[in-house]
């Protein structure tokens, strides 16, 4: 099963300070077709304006991924934890059995844009929990490079959950393969320019949601960033 989520589709919220893109129901965004894929429960993308941001706020019980594609967020939260994450870093949070944090935008003129993801948790409860780490440019270029995971592989980040994320940069003439489990799910979203996944163009906010199917083809990148999601059913 191969089905393409477009960009067009998703949810949209504007709130002044923050436009946001929602991959799945969130907030006042419902749709009953679009709840989540496997765990994978949200992908948000957020606009943030210069020198705003979120409040203190409480999660609880999810795995929270935060991929900047610009400019800088500046995270702070109950565990003692603070830092500024800025493009190229990934930033983890357990949330566990409760967190609080606050997300800024430091910067007094350029807007920040960010992913937020949630995966849920393969276990409730748990100590809350931190985690950060720099990707180079380098290591992505027209390969994949696994960046979150259940097991800590190939020095990734380790979550809660058996899912596995993979970022790349796809440009001209560069091109990946990845085998699939086909009996696991797999989610590719286009964060930027346009990419040609298993015969399917896609271009920036798209998505290609794969079940039961036994490889990924990545080529016809024009400058491309893609994250691609290994998830159990």
């Amino acid at each position: 099963m191969i089905a393409i989520r477009p960009s067009q589709e998703r949810g949209y919220a504007e709130h002044g300070w923050l436009k946001s893109y929602h991959s799945f129901s969130f907030a006042e965004y419902y749709d009953p077709e679009h709840m989540g894929f496997g765990p994978l429960r949200v992908i948000n993308d957020d606009w943030i304006a210069p020198a705003m941001g979120f409040g203190t706020h409480p999660h609880q019980n999810m795995e929270i991924i935060t991929y900047v594609l610009e400019g800088a967020i500046a995270h702070k939260d109950s565990m003692g934890n603070g830092s500024t994450i800025r493009p190229g870093n990934v930033q983890y949070m357990s949330a566990g059995t409760g967190v609080r944090h606050s997300e800024f935008n430091p910067a007094n003129t350029e807007h920040t844009r960010l992913l937020q993801i949630w995966i849920q948790p393969d276990q409730l409860g748990g100590e809350p929990l931190y985690g950060e780490k720099e990707f180079s440019r380098e290591e992505k270029q027209g390969r994949l490079r696994l960046v979150v995971s259940g097991d800590g592989a190939e020095s990734s980040i380790r979550i809660r959950q058996d899912a596995r994320l993979y970022v790349g940069l796809f440009d001209a003439g560069q091109r990946a393969e990845m085998t699939l489990d086909k009996n696991r799910l797999s989610y590719v979203h286009i964060a930027r320019g346009e990419l040609t996944v298993n015969g399917q163009s896609l271009k920036e906010g798209d998505a290609l949601m794969l079940a039961a199917e036994e490889k990924l083809v990545l080529e016809q990148g024009n400058q491309a960033e893609v994250l691609v999601f290994d998830l159990p059913h």
